[in-house]
């Protein structure tokens, strides 16, 4: 490849030193190399470093709460405590209950996916960020500072595939990890030595590709118009940040993992594995191993003798309400308890619940309806001031978007951004303490 005249070969590839680099397609090599090319997605950001670093939970569920028993009637601090919430009394002072914040968005259960992003993975292409949710966005900053810039936890499944949360900047869905069992192993168990050099040779075979077709590159470069110039550097922007990223993959493959304080759990349903997944989503958060969780509850698998989606098309049926909000019930409890093992865990001079922003939520608001308005949400921890039922107008000019409160975590988190989404600022009354 040492002549012009074959830089670039009919199937768009830079070739030199052993190394084949795909090319994203070239307006000004369209009419000579009929194609296309092969995108790479853009790696984590910087690395962040702070002794006590802020942390983020986000917690959704798939069908959401039965308003009448989780929203209180009175707004303020001195709010009542409907059924749904009782067992979070004990916590109340250490988060913020939310009414009326949603993301103008319809769609039913099929919406239930911008619980974390504001926007439809249909709508994806029209958003300047595309769909990323809010914990992939603050992820991107994380860099190599812990061995798992983000953990999405969680089951697929259940009606229309579960809750799916969690969006890449590129709309891919991040697919969680399944049962506490795989989530235990992959916190806590070493590769063998056979694994370990595998992923060495990876590591060598990905690292340095754009210094083996720098040569071949610059005189690519020299060819293109200014527009493709351009879009060559973002490519290859791209690409350096592939090879950061496996630079910081073989940094923590030479880590040992932290040791567990229990053994390894089984899976034996969501029913039993969610007070698990809440305390392995802790430990994985005290030893660092991560900043970032999410944890998914879908429509099915929590069991309990009832078909839990059509419980929550109750139709005002009494017999059909009952074991519902009890099912509901079960997941406060669990989330409460969450809570008080953060509180229980000293992170210097606090705790780490102090530390650790938690979103407690769903994408649904009423699933007897197939509405997203009116979103069930807590968010707990985090520094914020904490204490009160804050009730937001539905409608009219000062609705206020639910992007509003997940922009104010990302910069609380550290995240230099003024907007997330559908945000039209930070979200008022939310003050750090």
């Amino acid at each position: 490849m040492n002549k012009s005249s074959s830089l670039i070969n009919r199937r768009f590839f830079l070739r030199s030193a052993g190394v084949t680099l795909a090319l994203p397609l070239l307006e000004s090599l369209r009419q000579r190399v009929p194609g296309t090319g092969l995108a790479v997605g853009a790696g984590a950001g910087p690395a962040v470093g702070a002794a006590r670093p802020v942390r983020m939970v986000c917690i959704g569920n798939a069908l959401g709460f039965y308003p009448p028993a989780f929203f209180p009637r009175n707004a303020g601090r001195d709010y009542d405590v409907p059924h749904l919430l009782e067992p979070l009394a004990p916590h109340r002072r250490d988060f913020t209950l939310f009414s009326g914040l949603d993301h103008g968005v319809r769609g039913g259960h099929f919406t239930v996916q911008s619980f974390l992003s504001g926007v439809r993975s249909v709508d994806a292409k029209s958003m300047p960020e595309g769909n990323i949710s809010v914990d992939q966005r603050a992820a991107e900053t994380v860099g190599g500072a812990t061995r798992f810039p983000a953990l999405t936890i969680g089951y697929d499944g259940g009606i229309h595939g579960g809750t799916m949360m969690c969006w890449t900047r590129s709309g891919a869905r991040v697919p969680p990890i399944a049962g506490p069992r795989e989530l235990f192993r992959k916190l806590f168990l070493d590769d063998s030595a056979s694994d370990r050099a595998a992923a060495a040779d990876r590591f060598r075979l990905g690292r340095s590709i754009l210094d083996a077709v720098h040569g071949d590159a610059q005189a690519l470069e020299r060819r293109l118009g200014r527009r493709d110039q351009e879009k060559l550097a973002e490519y290859f922007s791209s690409v350096r940040d592939v090879e950061r990223q496996l630079q910081l993959n073989e940094q923590w493959s030479r880590v040992p993992r932290p040791r567990p304080t229990i053994e390894e759990p089984a899976n034996a349903g969501f029913l039993s594995d969610l007070p698990v997944l809440y305390d392995l989503m802790a430990l994985a958060l005290q030893t660092d191993s991560t900043r970032i969780a999410t944890l998914e509850t879908g429509s099915t698998g929590f069991g309990f003798q009832a078909d839990y989606h059509g419980l929550s098309h109750h139709g005002q049926v009494r017999e059909k309400i009952d074991p519902l909000v009890r099912i509901e019930r079960y997941q406060t409890e669990q989330f409460a308890r969450f809570l008080g093992k953060l509180k229980s865990v000293e992170d210097g001079a606090k705790t780490l619940l102090d530390n650790t922003m938690v979103l407690f939520g769903s994408g649904m608001g009423n699933a007897a309806t197939h509405t997203n308005t009116n979103l069930p949400i807590i968010l707990a921890g985090g520094g914020f001031r904490h204490g009160d039922f804050k009730v937001f107008p539905q409608s009219g000019r000062d609705r206020t978007q639910l992007c509003n409160l997940y922009l104010s975590m990302l910069q609380r988190f550290g995240v230099v951004t003024n907007r997330f989404g559908l945000s039209t600022g930070t979200l008022s009354g939310l003050d750090v303490a």
